[in-house]
This record gives structure tokens, C-alpha cells and sequence, in this order.
């Protein structure tokens, strides 16, 4: 049977469509009540004058819009309509009521990513993690522990260790176009050629310098045709650019390139080093320099080693994480290579300064275990996962247990790899669109702090289930 029901016009019968009132129960209420809306609100408007200016938009709406932005992973314009259309979304952002209509636009929202500094979130994340308790950590290291920075601890009276910390590193990669030397060098020259024009066009009489353009671009698009070149093409064309690049710095020298607006000037002394590395490589015939420039447009991005099958190589931030009772934060976050080995011991120590006692276990895979961190992890009684150094015991049935444990503990640690894992495929984790070395840091800061805020939205369940695995395991590994 099928009976026929037309969709009720809203013009006749509008009273159906008015919004009755918000359920409480509603995922967006709730994530609301969880975060320190007044604590951020008293860091955030220090960054304004109090007697000048249009009032700026409130924290609760900056911060709010880039939460909703991390879950749904659209664009600037995107949220903006999805905001005017959700009441609920408009009630998270703090609006006193629902409008019809987008509450601001949406080039506010590349001003909102400018003035969320990566230490205000990192205090957010704290409260969150913390149950609503504001940490002694925040006043020690002032958010610094993004930056790898040691904590400098006195001796306290000895407390017994309790927890687990889970730790870990990853790439975060940047959304830049994948570099080659030829590709940048050819973008450097374009650019050039534009400044060429601009200072040309700005100084009137004169006859512009010439740049041959067209014979650059023609020997780019030949090389760039090639899929299979060989390395003596590789190394033709890169001394080509060169030399068509060399002859444009040495024009811009002559015109006066300090006369180039602020963005261009900026863009320059990128391409100037950048020149300078490639020439160098060039020379000695090799593929590494300090601090490799691998994108003009976002200069701070550096090439990640990680090894991996798929992605030898990354481009992007590299992000130390450790993991407590499921939550996870940020120990440090460097656009240079750094060994993920050098933050265990600020880890540790920062876990003794909101916990009060230093972690039983450390969940960590083997790069982790140096002569240094076993010795300190020795020193404070806190066990490191992974097998003891010397020959295994001579016992069958003590070896089987041994490594029976190692593998539960190989378990438990593979949290920390489906957090990164969520993040990559769920948030924007896996690819950064912000365009500022800044805002890239705080867009970082926000997916983790809502990825903590959506894991304690459902964390009954999670803990529920938590506790029978612990259950299970602790007659195997006692």
C-alpha cells in the first residue's frame, strides 16, 4: 500500500515551521557547557583597544565557528551558510537568538584564525581534559610545552607512580603542491618576472629589462613533458632556471627592489634564499641543504623523513603527542625535523605536574627507547614498554609472559595511532589549508582540542569499555 503526502507549503501553514524550542539534549548544547567560554574570553580581549574600533566579534564566535569548521571539514563560505541555517549551531556560537542570516561573513573567519593564538586553545585543552579544573601546568610553562620547551621542576617528596602515558609522533602535512627543484625554481622565475613588471611599470620611462619569458617557459614546458627524465636532463634544467633567475635578481637589484610592496619584498627574500640553496646544491651535486625552502608561498614548511612506504617523505609540521586516559595533547609542534626521543623526558615531567606523581607505564615504540629515557624511566620507577635490554630469560614460561605482555602493551599503544588516524581521515588533520605559519599552528591546536571535546561528548561508553579491557588484561600481565 502507498499513500500519496505532499509537502506542506511553509507559506500556508508557517506556524508548523517555527522553531518551538532547542532540545537540551542536543550534541551542540552539551559541547557548549564544556568549554571555558569566560576564561578565553578574558585572554582573547586583551589583544583589543578598549576605546577604539568597531567592537570585534566575541572569543565564543571565533573559536566556536573554527570547532564547527574541524567536524564538518568545509570551507570558510560553507560554514558560514550552514551557521545562518542551524539554530543550534547559532546557539553554540553564544547568539542570543536565531537569525535567518549569517552572523558575519565569511572573510571574518581568516581574521579569527589570526588572532587565536595556539596557547590560548592549549589552555582550553587543558580545562577540558582536566574535567573543568584549571591545571598548575598552565602557570608554569604558559602553553609552552607547543614549543618543546624544558620544564624546570624542583624535587618534591616522592609520591608512587600512577597512569599510563601514551606517546608518539606524526606529520602533519601542509597543502602545498609537491616540490621538485625545477617546479620551484620556474615558479621563482615567474614571480620575478611580474616584480620585473611592477617596478617597470611604477618607475614610467626606461625600457624594461629583458627577461626571455618566453624561451624560460618553453624550456620548462619541454622538461615538464619529459615523464621519465634522466638525471642529465634533470640537471640541464635546473641550470637553465638558474641562470634565467640569476639574470632577474640581478634587474630587480638594478631597479631598486626594495621599492616592491610589503608581500612582494617578503616574497623576494624567500626567492633569493631560494636561489641561493639551489645553487649550492647544484654546485656540490646534492639534494639536502639547511633548512630547505620547499614552497615560496609558505617559506616556514619543511621536509619531514619519516620513512613510510606511501609518503617517504612529508612536507608539513611535525607534532610530538602524548595520550592520557584517551585524551591527547600536544608536547611540542616544530616546522623543523626534530627526534621525537628529545620530548619524552618534558613529557614525564609535565604528567608529575598535573598529576601530582610520575606515570607507572610509558606506551612508547622503539625510537623512544635511548640509553638516556631507559635510564630516567629507571631512575623514577616508571616501566617502559617494550622487551629489557640483555638476553631474554633463560625460563620458557617467563619469556612466553614477557612477551604475551609486550604485545597486550603493543595493543593498547595502537590508541595513540587511531587518534592520529581520526584526525587524518575525520578532521583536516591530514592536509593544512591555512596559508599563515600561524594560523597552520592554531588550526593544528583546534582539531586536537575538538577531537578531546567530541571523545568526552560520548567518554561514558568509551570508559565503560575501557574498564573490561583493563578487566581482562590484568590477570595476563600481572
Amino acid at each position: 500500500m502507498y499513500r500519496e503526502k505532499k509537502q506542506v507549503s511553509i507559506f500556508e501553514q508557517p506556524e508548523n515551521f517555527i522553531v518551538r524550542g532547542l532540545d537540551r539534549e542536543n550534541r551542540w548544547i552539551k559541547l557548549a557547557e564544556m568549554i571555558p567560554w569566560d576564561e578565553m574570553e578574558e585572554k582573547y580581549k586583551t589583544g583589543f583597544s578598549k576605546d577604539k574600533g568597531r567592537p570585534a566579534k566575541p572569543v565564543r564566535m571565533a573559536i566556536g565557528s573554527h570547532m564547527i569548521k574541524e567536524k564538518f571539514c568545509l570551507s570558510d563560505r560553507e560554514i558560514v551558510e550552514l551557521i545562518s541555517e542551524s539554530p543550534y549551531l547559532q546557539f553554540f556560537l553564544g547568539m542570543e537568538r536565531f537569525e535567518p542570516k549569517a552572523p558575519f561573513d565569511d572573510s571574518m573567519m581568516t581574521w579569527f584564525r589570526k588572532r587565536l593564538t595556539p596557547e590560548m586553545i592549549a589552555e582550553a585543552n587543558e580545562y577540558v581534559i582536566g574535567g573543568g579544573k584549571k591545571n598548575d601546568s598552565d602557570d608554569n610553562n604558559g602553553g609552552d610545552a607547543g614549543n618543546g620547551a624544558r620544564v624546570d621542576l624542583s624535587e618534591e617528596a616522592a609520591t608512587e607512580n600512577k597512569g599510563t602515558m601514551i606517546v608518539d609522533a606524526t606529520c602533519v602535512p601542509s597543502d602545498i603542491r609537491y616540490p621538485t627543484d625545477v617546479s620551484l625554481l620556474n615558479e621563482a622565475r615567474e614571480i620575478s618576472e611580474r616584480m620585473i613588471d611592477w617596478l617597470h611599470k611604477a618607475g614610467g620611462a626606461g625600457n624594461k629589462p629583458r627577461t626571455y619569458r618566453r624561451k624560460a617557459r618553453k624550456a620548462y614546458l619541454r622538461f615538464a613533458r619529459n615523464r621519465n627524465p634522466r638525471k642529465a636532463d634533470v640537471r640541464k634544467a635546473i641550470k637553465a632556471q638558474l641562470a634565467y633567475l640569476r639574470r632577474n635578481l640581478r634587474s630587480l637589484g638594478r631597479m631598486g627592489g626594495e621599492k616592491l610592496p610589503d608581500k612582494m619584498l617578503k616574497q623576494l627574500e624567500t626567492i633569493q634564499k631560494l636561489y641561493t640553496q639551489q645553487k649550492e646544491m647544484y654546485d656540490e651535486n646534492s639534494h639536502s641543504t639547511a633548512n630547505r625552502i620547499v614552497s615560496i608561498h609558505s617559506p616556514w614548511v619543511r621536509p619531514i623523513v619519516r620513512g613510510k612506504t606511501n609518503a617517504p617523505v612529508e612536507f608539513g609540521a611535525k607534532v610530538a603527542i602524548s595520550m592520557v586516559d584517551g585524551y591527547a595533547r600536544i608536547e611540542r609542534l616544530s616546522w623543523d625535523p626534530f627526534n621525537e626521543t628529545t620530548t619524552l623526558i618534558d613529557s614525564i615531567e609535565r604528567y608529575r605536574l598535573r598529576e601530582g606523581a610520575y606515570p607507572e607505564r610509558i606506551l612508547a615504540d622503539k625510537i623512544y627507547r635511548t640509553r638516556e629515557t631507559l635510564a630516567y624511566c629507571k631512575k623514577h620507577g616508571i616501566r617502559m614498554s617494550g622487551p629489557k635490554l640483555g638476553r631474554p630469560p633463560a625460563d620458557k614460561n617467563e619469556f612466553r609472559a614477557q612477551c604475551l605482555a609486550e604485545r597486550m602493551e603493543a595493543k593498547e599503544r595502537n590508541a595513540i595511532e587511531g587518534e592520529f588516524g581520526v584526525g587524518k581521515r575525520r578532521y583536516n588533520l591530514d592536509r593544512l589549508t591555512a596559508r599563515l605559519k600561524e594560523s597552520s599552528e592554531a588550526q593544528i591546536h583546534l582539531i586536537f582540542l575538538s577531537m578531546n571535546l567530541w571523545k568526552k561528548l560520548g567518554a561514558f561508553p568509551a570508559q565503560f569499555l575501557e574498564m573490561i579491557f583493563r578487566a581482562l588484561i590484568s590477570p595476563i600481565t600481572a
